[in-house]
């Protein structure tokens, strides 16, 4: 489990297929990783295979790669890194679980006062998961959705953000990963089958006062 906030910006130094599926060489200046451990990469939980005093190793299977944007990435992109929660730490993001719902595109960016908007089209899948002023994890970054736009979401990037992530780097049509709340998750999942149920009385209301 991750928070969103993003601990340092790492570097794909390498790429290559191997029999563990693609994996990736970041650097990194961590001084306590250790191997099998997780770790957020853009947003993705990925896990530790190797290490050195200034890179890792993690490697993405075909399912990660079908969900993500890591088969686009190649020697010197740019990804935010965060280590696993540990417990007693501060929680000062929100829940984040590394699992991956979309992939998102950004359709616009521009410059507002002292703030970066950006908007972003989603999936139709995951738009009832996305609250107004609610929480988002794009790209692993925290962040919250400052606005519901038509197929997608709005969000105001502040100074420290743009300094401290890559987001700065997003541009119209850059793909990044996009993962809701998992307590909308949960909260969806549980009211499914009463959503069922509540349609199928409509529709037969419907059919019974048209005959």
């Amino acid at each position: 489990m991750f928070t969103g906030l993003i601990e340092q910006i790492g570097e794909v130094e390498s790429v290559r297929q191997t029999d563990a599926g693609r994996e990736l060489r970041v650097r990194a200046s961590f001084t306590d990783l250790s191997n099998g451990e997780s770790i957020s990469v853009n947003g993705a939980c990925l896990t530790v295979r190797e290490l050195g005093s200034d890179w890792f190793d993690a490697a993405a299977v075909l399912t990660t790669l079908e969900r993500t944007t890591i088969g686009d990435w190649k020697k010197g992109t740019r990804v935010n890194l965060e280590r696993a929660l540990r417990p007693g730490d501060r929680l000062g993001g929100h829940i984040v679980q590394g699992h991956v719902d979309c992939v998102g595109i950004v359709a616009a960016r521009e410059q507002s006062g002292d703030a970066l908007l950006i908007d972003v089209s989603v999936s139709a899948s995951i738009e009832p998961l996305l609250v107004l002023h609610g929480s988002v994890a794009v790209d692993g970054v925290s962040l919250t959705v400052n606005e519901l736009k038509p197929g997608g979401l709005q969000l105001s990037l502040i100074d420290y953000t743009l300094r401290h992530t890559t987001l700065g780097d997003l541009r119209e049509g850059t793909r990044v990963h996009v993962e809701a709340d998992v307590v909308a998750k949960h909260v969806r999942r549980l009211l499914e089958p009463y959503m069922r149920e509540a349609s199928a009385l409509t529709s037969l209301t419907d059919f019974s006062l048209e005959h």
